[in-house]
């Protein structure tokens, strides 16, 4: 049993109103009544020992750098809600949004392979279960708002630096049409906040239909509650997998279904180039979604090897490796699930039976996600070796990822005029190409299966554009945002949010953003506390 719990169960040992350890009494002053946003806290009425009840610590004069409006209309909330400052005091924790029930979750995990003990929300505070448009469900949480009985130590606060970066990418992720949490609003503030140097502190207010992840389970499972995971179990079968509920053995339809959500998920990561960077187990949704933006990245150049957080030495986390690790951390919540599994009369090969359903939902997703990007219409032997082919070709000749695949929809079944000069519809994406050469051997072998199913070349070129996004959330991006924000200039962090809700659309007065990033973002590198 975790010692940190007293004999309440509460995390805090304490009252339902404890503040941080540390933190000195404060009254808190009149809650802010939002128009459209009403709570109904489920997750806040289950019983002690899932949560700490805390309060946000104030930011000193907040304000606000941006707010998604496409978030917002989720949540049932018009635009103008931002222009109120009250709004934007609340967002920074600094005034109770009124039908809110502060808490900090409690969790677990693995992180780096390594079993981490109890983590928990410890710059997290979830205010609570907002009602949504269409009776929608959106847990709202305010990252950054200060410190909690999980923090061990920390300061409990986000930099502006990191906030921007998930706020962002939330969003771009989003767009792109890939299983994520969201982010509904971007506040900042001066207060001083020291990391690696003296940063300034932000709040992300996100957004997620439930915040639960594999640590969650790791946690009741490791310290010998049996009776929360099996309540903390039902709770996210009754109020997600409801469809569940009647299998012979709830537990392991839970389990199969988790582990194909997953296997989706990161195929869709795969398929865009996107590296989360750090997949513990706590940053593993119980609903499959992308969660826990960090040090992430978007490729650039194509290399399957590559790492895009500075702290993975091993590079474990590298992108060639996100499938496996993805997979390995399923057979932990399968480890979590085991006791609810064999009380409902399962036994071990079942388990390993629903999490070997990874591996064909990881592939016949991938392999759907990939043709469609090289425009292929129809599935035929042969198109997982021209899969291989081509990113291997990437690899060689260092082409950038987003770039080829979005040019290559301009790309015809006929040879094309590629003399020095000719501005021939598909010469750009040759043009990639250190040795042009080849690419048209590849091409060649491309062009030949598209003939095969009878490939019309407007038409294919329509649907390869509407899976090749044109704009990512590339590093110098964020970082051209980051700087021009610690100048209290949101413009580029707002210029962003707009171009990345429409990845797929040519937005030809944003051409620059799609362009090949400078060589100086080759230097660029975030940690674990990005």
């Amino acid at each position: 049993m975790d010692q940190a719990f007293g004999s309440t169960g509460r995390a805090d040992g304490g009252s339902a109103q404890a503040a941080a350890p540390g933190d000195a009494p404060r009254q808190a002053p009149q809650p802010l009544r939002v128009p459209g946003l009403a709570f109904d806290n489920r997750f806040a009425r289950l019983p002690d020992g899932f949560y700490a009840r805390v309060r946000p610590a104030p930011l000193p004069e907040p304000w606000l750098v941006a707010a998604s409006t496409d978030a917002a209309e989720a949540l049932g909330l018009p635009a103008s809600a931002f222009d109120d400052p009250a709004v934007v005091d609340a967002l920074a924790g600094n005034r109770p949004i009124d039908g809110a029930e502060p808490l900090a979750a409690v969790y677990a995990g693995h992180q780096f392979g390594v079993w981490a003990g109890r983590l928990g929300d410890g710059r997290a505070i979830l205010l609570g279960e907002a009602i949504g448009a269409e009776g929608s469900r959106w847990e709202l949480q305010l990252k950054g708002a200060g410190r909690t009985p999980f923090s061990r130590g920390a300061d409990g606060r986000a930099v502006l630096r990191s906030s921007i970066r998930e706020f962002l990418c939330s969003e771009a992720m989003h767009g792109l049409g890939i299983p994520t949490t969201r982010a509904l609003a971007l506040v900042a503030s001066d207060e001083p906040v020291f990391r690696e140097t003296v940063e300034t502190a932000a709040v992300v207010t996100r957004m997620s239909p439930s915040f639960l992840r594999f640590g969650s389970f790791e946690y009741f499972r490791h310290f010998g509650q049996p009776e929360r995971l099996k309540l903390l179990g039902e709770t996210l079968l009754a109020q997600h997998y409801p469809e569940l509920l009647g299998a012979p053995n709830p537990w392991l339809a839970l389990l199969r279904e988790v582990t194909e959500r997953t296997a989706r998920l990161v195929a869709a990561w795969q398929s865009v180039g996107f590296c989360h960077g750090v997949m513990n187990t706590d940053n593993m949704s119980a609903l499959g979604l992308t969660i826990d933006y960090g040090p992430f990245g978007f490729l650039d150049r194509f290399d399957p090897n590559h790492v895009c957080n500075h702290s993975d030495d091993l590079g474990r986390y590298s992108y060639s490796m996100q499938p496996k690790i993805a997979e390995w951390n399923c057979w932990c919540l399968g480890d979590a699930l085991m006791p609810l599994i064999a009380e409902a009369g399962g036994g071990v090969d079942d388990a390993k039976e629903a999490l070997a359903s990874f591996g064909p939902a990881f592939d016949a997703e991938y392999g759907r996600l990939m043709r469609a990007k090289l425009g292929l219409a129809t599935e035929r032997g042969g198109d997982d070796a021209l899969v291989r082919a081509t990113l291997d070709l990437l690899h060689a000749q260092r082409v950038d990822f987003t770039s080829f695949f979005r040019r290559l929809g301009s790309v015809g079944l006929a040879a094309e005029d590629i003399r020095p000069g000719a501005q021939r519809p598909g010469s750009r994406c040759r043009d990639l190409f250190v040795d042009p050469a080849l690419f048209d051997g590849w091409a060649a072998r491309w062009r030949a299966r598209l003939r095969d199913e009878g490939s019309n070349d407007a038409e294919r070129g329509r649907r390869m554009n509407r899976v090749n996004p044109k704009y990512v959330l590339r590093n110098h991006l964020a970082e051209l945002a980051i700087r021009q924000a610690r100048e209290r200039d949101p413009g580029m962090v707002r210029r962003l949010l707009q171009v990345l809700r429409r990845p797929f659309d040519d937005q030809p007065e944003h051409e620059d953003l799609a362009a090949l990033p400078p060589d100086w973002a080759a230097h660029l590198e975030v940690s674990c506390s990005s």
